[in-house]
């Protein structure tokens, strides 16, 4: 299956240097599990998404991330997830136990940032993200990025963005 919305943010994230490279994925749920974009890919061309099945388990391929996107969806009802690298994010979460943005749409939309524990690809981080998951729709993976959980790609990227802009006004902030 491929999807030209995955294509559509996957452009947008490049472009606001939310991620670069072949770093990221995006999901979205399905009846019965999920489409998440396959180990590697560049999520401006992310080609053919791979199927995670509730009962059948993993498709060849899939992103090493699945196991976290899989834990989100068992304990949320979004049906889409973004994970990204933004810097600021990523270098904020090495300051604690979560980032908690000054700014006001950080305040409105994002008013605590948790921060996950866990190797990338790793059970333990899923279930460090997946816990925190049921509290923000946001999650910071430390020292790797942001798992941004929502009803479409489209608002969990721009949940992305909130994040990345909440942590540039904090280090701002801090310069000053």
């Amino acid at each position: 299956m491929q999807d030209p919305e995955f294509e559509r943010i996957g452009k947008r994230l490049i472009q606001e240097g939310l991620l670069s490279g072949n770093f990221g994925n995006m999901s979205v749920r399905s009846k019965d599990g999920f489409y998440i974009t396959a180990s590697g890919s560049f999520l401006d061309n992310p080609g053919e998404l791979v199927y995670v099945s509730r009962t059948k388990g993993v498709g060849t391929g899939a992103s090493s991330e699945y196991r976290v996107h899989q834990k989100i969806y068992e304990m949320t009802d979004g049906t889409a997830i973004v994970h990204a690298h933004p810097p600021f994010a990523v270098a904020a979460s090495f300051g604690g136990d979560a980032i908690v943005p000054i700014d006001s749409e950080g305040k409105m939309f994002l008013p605590s940032i948790p921060i996950a524990d866990g190797e990338p690809g790793t059970e333990a981080l899923a279930e460090s993200v997946g816990e925190k998951s049921g509290i923000s729709p946001v999650v910071i993976a430390r020292g790797h990025g942001t798992f941004a959980c929502a009803q479409s790609l489209e608002k969990a990227y721009l949940l992305t963005a909130i994040t990345e802009h909440a942590a540039k006004v904090l280090y701002y902030r801090r310069s000053f």
